[in-house]
C-alpha cells in the first residue's frame, strides 16, 4: 500500500463508528468471534485510513462483542494520527521490535473459536497469527466484510460520481493526444498525466489498445505505433482522493476504420451495452445483466469475441463485490455500484468495449459516466 493512502479525505467520525458497529454485527451473525482487518481498503473502509502492510504486523482488531482496537508498530503509529480513534472508541496498541505483536492480539481476544482475516493479509501474518491462536479457526473476513461495502452510502456514492465526471474529462480530451504516427505508450503517458489534472490522486490503469492490441482486454501500452483506420480502446481509472475509483471505457477510430465490419458489429456492442443497463433495478439478479448484454451479443452471433464477465464492483477498490456474471443470484439493492462494459474482441484484428459505471437506484439505475456511447471518430 502506497504512501499516497495516507492523508487524504476521510468519512466523519459518526459514519465511520457506524461502520465499525456494523462490521461487529457482522461478524457476530456470521458466528465469528473477531475481524482482524489488515491495512488496505478494508482498513480504509472501517478506519479512514488504509495504512501500509509491511513484515511488521499492523491490524485493526474488531470483536463481535467489545471494544475495537488498533494493533500497529510504534514507529508506524504516526500515519494514524488522523484517526479520531478517541471518538471511535478504538484502543490504540502499540509494540516496538522485539514485542510479539500476535501474542498481543491473542491476548486482547482471550481463547476465540474462530476468528476472520482479512482476505489479503500477508501469509507470514497469517501463519503467525495462527500458531498464536492455536485452536481457533481461521477463515476469510472477505465474505463478512464485502457484505457491508457492496451498499454504498450517500457519502461514497458522491465520491463515485466525482471519479466518473473527472474521467469523463478525460475521455472529451483523446483527440488531444490519440492519433496516428504515435505510440500507444506516448498516447498512454499522456493519459496518466490528464488523470491526475483532472482530479484523480494518481492513474491506477491505463489501457491503450489499438488495433490487433484492441481485442486483447487486459493490454497495457505498448511500443505499437498508432496507424490510421486503427480501431483503438482506451480504458482508464483510478481514485479520487476520498479513494474512490473511476473506470471508463471508450472505443475510438483514428480516421474512418480501414475494416468494412466496424460499423456493424459496434453497434451490436451498443445494443448490448445499452440493454444490460436498461436493465439493472432493485431486485434484479446480477446475472440477469450478464445476460442481457450476452443475449444480444450472442444473438448477432458474435458469442464467442465475447471473453469475460459483463462487470464488477467498484469502489475502493476497482474491482470489488458484486460481481456482473453468470452464477451470480445476488438480487440487487439501491447503492450497489458496478460497471458494465461487455466487449467484442476478434483475435489479430481488432476489438472493442464500452464502459459505464452504474448506480443502483430506488428507482432503477444511474450512470457516473455520461460520454457519449457511439464510435467516436478522431482526425487522423
Amino acid at each position: 500500500m502506497s504512501s499516497r493512502s495516507l492523508n487524504t479525505p476521510a468519512p466523519d467520525a459518526a459514519a465511520l463508528r457506524a461502520r465499525l458497529d456494523r462490521a461487529a454485527k457482522a461478524a457476530a451473525a456470521a458466528d465469528t468471534d473477531a475481524l482482524l482487518v489488515a491495512p488496505g481498503s478494508d482498513l480504509r473502509y472501517l478506519l479512514g485510513q488504509a495504512g501500509g502492510s509491511f513484515e511488521r504486523l499492523t491490524t485493526l482488531v474488531v470483536p463481535a462483542d467489545g471494544a475495537p482496537a488498533l494493533v500497529v508498530p510504534k514507529l508506524e503509529a504516526p500515519g494514524y494520527a488522523g484517526v479520531p480513534t478517541d471518538e471511535l472508541g478504538v484502543e490504540v496498541l502499540t509494540w516496538v521490535d522485539g514485542d510479539d505483536p500476535y501474542r498481543l492480539v491473542a491476548d486482547r481476544l482471550g481463547k476465540p473459536g474462530r476468528i476472520a482475516v482479512s482476505d489479503f493479509t500477508p501469509a507470514l501474518h497469517v501463519l503467525s497469527l495462527r500458531a498464536a491462536f492455536g485452536d481457533a479457526e481461521q477463515t476469510l473476513a472477505g465474505p463478512i466484510v464485502r457484505e457491508l461495502r457492496m451498499r454504498k452510502d450517500a457519502a461514497e456514492i458522491d465520491a463515485l460520481r466525482k471519479a466518473g465526471a473527472a474521467i469523463d474529462r478525460v475521455h472529451a480530451r483523446m483527440g488531444e493526444w490519440l492519433r496516428a504516427g504515435r505510440t500507444e505508450a506516448e498516447v498512454g503517458a499522456d493519459i496518466t498525466a490528464a488523470i491526475v489534472e483532472e482530479g484523480h490522486t494518481h492513474a491506477d490503469f491505463v489501457i491503450v489498445g489499438s488495433g490487433p492490441n484492441g481485442a486483447s482486454p487486459h493490454h497495457d501500452v505498448s511500443e505499437r505505433v498508432i496507424e490510421r483506420g486503427d480501431v483503438v480502446v482506451i480504458d482508464i481509472g483510478g481514485p479520487v482522493p476520498e479513494g474512490y475509483n473511476s473506470d471508463s471505457t471508450r472505443t475510438y477510430s483514428i480516421g474512418e476504420p480501414r475494416d468494412a465490419d466496424v460499423a456493424e458489429t459496434y453497434a451490436v456492442l451498443q445494443r448490448a451495452q445499452q440493454a444490460a443497463v436498461d436493465a439493472v433495478r432493485p431486485g434484479a439478479t446480477a446475472e440477469s445483466i450478464d445476460k442481457a448484454a450476452r443475449d444480444v451479443i450472442d444473438a448477432a452471433g458474435f458469442g464467442e469475441y465475447f471473453i469475460h464477465r459483463t462487470g464488477h464492483g467498484i469502489g475502493l477498490d476497482v474491482h470489488e463485490e458484486p460481481y456482473i456474471i453468470a452464477g451470480n443470484a445476488l438480487p440487487l439493492e439501491a447503492g450497489m455500484a458496478f460497471s458494465v462494459e461487455p466487449g467484442i474482441y476478434q483475435p489479430g484484428r481488432w476489438g472493442a468495449r464500452i464502459e459505464d459505471i452504474v448506480l443502483v437506484t430506488d428507482a432503477g439505475v444511474e450512470s457516473v459516466n455520461t460520454r457519449p456511447h457511439e464510435l467516436v471518430v478522431l482526425d487522423a
